[in-house]
């Protein structure tokens, strides 16, 4: 089974792909399951936020379409911050999401894609006020299924790699906090586009996190374009089992589903 667990779509600002185009890739590509995860980032963002009501309807819509080709769900990567948690909370017990990403796109309503956060701080400080932030969004917020791409500071480390040895506690934190609340992590696969040495998270992560006794990840594209959709889906599921994993999950109404990897 092959299921891409993170996808962006036009009702996400930084997309113009439709969603039924997306849906036609996967199916195309062979893909089994897609989630589309559409961006909500609220502080930084008002109206470029996705217009879940559309979304959900569009989705309702194509989910019939296309049922006897592929299974569709319908999610939403919250970019949030301690300071917008509430607003997460509304919109979650407003719509019936399957899925859930938890991300961490900025800080004090400052991006890190555009180095507004980054500015004037130290290679240190950006690295580890990024963890930071995350666990103090995960003791207080319990809505999501997975953390996303949790070490994607590294896309925007104009230092170069901070050295893991030095953000290990805090992520250890983390990746605690998330396995004693029954979520997981997602294997992010844009690190390919871009450029990384290694996966998103990186195979210290990963093997930090089944030591810990971690099971739940998603595999995800990032897709936000017709080439990306279900790029190296496939190859990610063999690293995770040549890492010691036996699963990977995907979502029905935020309950989570095995399958042997």
């Amino acid at each position: 089974m092959i299921a891409d667990y993170h996808i962006h779509s036009e009702f996400s600002d930084d997309s113009t792909c439709p969603m039924e185009t997306v849906i036609q890739c996967a199916i195309a590509r062979q893909l089994d399951e897609i989630c589309f995860t559409e961006h909500i980032d609220y502080g930084v963002k008002t109206d470029l936020n996705c217009d879940c009501a559309k979304s959900l309807a569009e989705f309702n819509e194509y989910k019939e379409k296309y049922r006897d080709k592929i299974t569709l769900k319908w999610g939403m990567e919250f970019g949030m911050q301690t300071g917008t948690i509430a607003q997460y909370e509304a919109t979650f017990t407003e719509y019936p999401f399957d899925f859930i990403i938890c991300s961490c796109h900025q800080i004090d309503n400052l991006e890190f894609w555009n180095y507004a956060y980054q500015e004037g701080k130290s290679q240190a400080q950006y690295n580890l006020n990024y963890y930071a932030e995350i666990l103090k969004v995960i003791q207080k917020y319990k809505n999501y299924s997975v953390l996303g791409h949790l070490d994607m500071i590294k896309r925007y480390d104009s230092c170069g790699e901070y050295p893991f040895i030095k953000v290990a506690p805090i992520i250890e934190e983390i990746l605690k906090q998330v396995i004693a609340d029954g979520k997981g992590i997602e294997v992010n696969t844009s690190c390919y586009r871009y450029g990384l040495k290694d996966l998103t998270p990186s195979r210290d992560i990963l093997k930090m996190y089944r030591q810990l006794g971690g099971e739940i990840i998603t595999i995800g594209s990032d897709g936000h374009s017709e080439e990306q959709y279900g790029f190296k889906i496939a190859q990610t599921q063999q690293i995770l089992k040549d890492l010691g994993f036996k699963y990977f999950y995907t979502y029905d109404k935020m309950q989570p589903t095995a399958h042997k990897l």
